[in-house]
């Protein structure tokens, strides 16, 4: 037996033991069966770390609340590659604007949503989490005539988006029957509309009233007088 002279404090020990065959085996990752609808979830190991490249996607978010546009940066890890069980998962989150009035929380929900991401298993909770708020001054309308009830829940749309870009989630889509309903519904809507009356359209401002002379709903108030755009019959003479 050798002896070793230590110099330094000792601080700590452990016993060294021979590697088990079971440790020397490459790290798989249990798997949890799809359900319908959803894709199949990966628990993710607790000391995976941080590739050096990462793929993903930028999305763009313009609101009418604010002058400038945010970006959000969605990376995505890729799984077992080059095997029959390669997944790309989500990994970490990024929110970039000109808004300095946002700075906080936006730090603070992509640490948290990152945090939920690397940590594996089902993080699609997530989508209706952040659908789910509201804010308490008014939400917007996007272009389309969507509702957007805050900032926070469009970002709950656009995580959606890349989840179902990736294979997480399936896109919404509507059953044979409620297909059915809408085409019916749609149909009986387009019928009730051809039947207008014979003031819904015309040739003379929204809101008109009916002429005395020439019986045409024309007549606007200008200058202060009942004026007839259709015969110029005034009631300033």
């Amino acid at each position: 037996m050798s002896t070793m002279k230590i110099s330094k404090k000792i601080v700590g020990y452990a016993v060294k033991q021979a590697e088990s065959e079971e440790a020397k085996r490459p790290v798989e990752f249990p798997r949890e069966g799809g359900e319908a609808g959803s894709a199949e979830v990966i628990r993710m190991h607790e000391k995976l770390e941080r590739p050096e490249m990462l793929v993903g996607s930028t999305y763009k978010v313009k609101t009418p609340v604010s002058d400038h546009a945010m970006y959000v940066t969605i990376n995505d890890i890729i799984l077992n590659e080059g095997t029959k069980h390669e997944k790309r998962r989500p990994f970490e989150v990024f929110i970039n604007s000109k808004n300095l009035d946002h700075y906080q929380w936006i730090v603070a929900l992509t640490r948290i949503i990152s945090a939920v991401f690397r940590k594996g298993g089902d993080v699609t909770f997530l989508v209706d989490e952040l659908k789910a708020v509201f804010d308490p001054r008014g939400g917007y309308w996007q272009a389309g005539g969507k509702f957007m009830p805050s900032i926070i829940a469009e970002l709950g749309y656009i995580v959606e988006k890349h989840l179902i870009s990736i294979g997480l989630l399936a896109a919404p889509q509507l059953d044979e029957g409620q297909k059915k309903l809408i085409a019916e519904k749609r149909a009986e809507f387009e019928e009730r509309a051809k039947q207008q009356d014979a003031f819904s359209k015309g040739d003379y401002p929204e809101g008109a009233q009916l002429c005395s002379k020439c019986s045409t709903a024309a007549a606007v108030m200008m200058d202060g007088c009942m004026t007839c755009l259709s015969c110029g019959d005034s009631k300033c003479g």
